[in-house]
């Protein structure tokens, strides 16, 4: 028997909600609600002028998602907190891992630390990091941050981190989510992910990356710790009762809903008791 579907909410830390007290009461409604997760994305900067990849225009109001979400652990109990997603290789590891790990020890284990590798070059370029690396620093970053977290003697050295006679407390227990439809996003998520994460997908495109999850898995071992990867997306376009069916049927465990462009905190509100009226528990 499938698993159930459960939702999250995406842009709790952008727009209307980049306001401290809309973003207190969207919080507050959706752990009511029943979603299980609220989710920040991430842009250090956006390009003046937008120009394609870029999601959104350089006015839009986004704030840092550690940030955000350290401030909604303490207005929320029960709900999950999610980067959808943190750019790895824009941070520093080090630095990073002491935030993430600060931000779950506050929010005592809620935080699900989604990361990807990003793809636009301008804000690469604005902060100073290489592009076209930007797969192997994350690698490497995600192995120093894991060695922070984990080991009793902390210890890496590779060609973009290197630290030995370090300690940085507290430890905890990290659980990560990977973003990226590449595949070597696929086998990053088998091998050091408790889950998925594919942003803006329609049905189609769900399916093609289970499968590319699916061939990684096969050819790429996963420890036994992880256990069974999570699936998460956020559906491009409207989701109703029977969308949301079939989305489950592909083997998606949550769907991350992202609200209304513009919407303001009533028009929130009203998205997130909708979904909790046709969707939460119903499927």
């Amino acid at each position: 028997m499938p698993d159930k579907l459960t939702f999250g909410l995406f842009s709790i830390n952008s727009g209307a909600c980049s306001y401290p007290a809309t973003a207190t009461r969207i919080a507050r409604a959706a752990e009511a609600t029943g979603f299980d997760s609220l989710w920040a994305g991430e842009h250090v900067v956006l390009p003046d002028p937008q120009a394609p990849p870029s999601p959104l225009a350089p006015q839009e109001r986004i704030l840092d998602p550690l940030v955000a979400l350290s401030f909604l652990a303490g207005q929320t109990r029960r709900v999950l907190l999610g980067t959808g997603i943190i750019i790895l290789p824009q941070r520093n590891p080090l630095v990073l891992a002491k935030q993430v790990a600060s931000l779950d020890e506050l929010a005592e284990g809620r935080l699900l630390f989604g990361v990807g590798v990003g793809y636009l070059q301008a804000e690469f370029r604005a902060l100073g990091i290489p592009f076209e690396d930007r797969g192997a620093r994350s690698e490497e970053y995600l192995a120093a941050m894991r060695a922070i977290w984990r080991e009793p003697e902390p210890e890496y050295h590779g060609q973009f981190a290197s630290f030995a006679n370090v300690q940085a407390h507290p430890r905890r227990n990290i659980r990560i989510v990977m973003g990226g439809r590449s595949p070597a996003a696929y086998r990053r998520a088998v091998q050091y992910a408790v889950g998925w994460y594919g942003f803006g997908l329609d049905l189609e495109g769900t399916a093609r990356a289970l499968q590319g999850l699916r061939e990684a898995a096969e050819r790429f071992p996963r420890p036994a710790e992880l256990g069974k990867l999570e699936i998460s997306v956020t559906p491009r376009g409207a989701v109703n009762r029977q969308v949301a069916e079939q989305f489950a049927a592909l083997g998606v465990n949550r769907l991350i809903l992202a609200p209304p462009p513009d919407a303001g905190a009533a028009e929130l509100e009203a998205f997130v008791e909708n979904v909790g009226n046709t969707l939460i528990g119903q499927i």
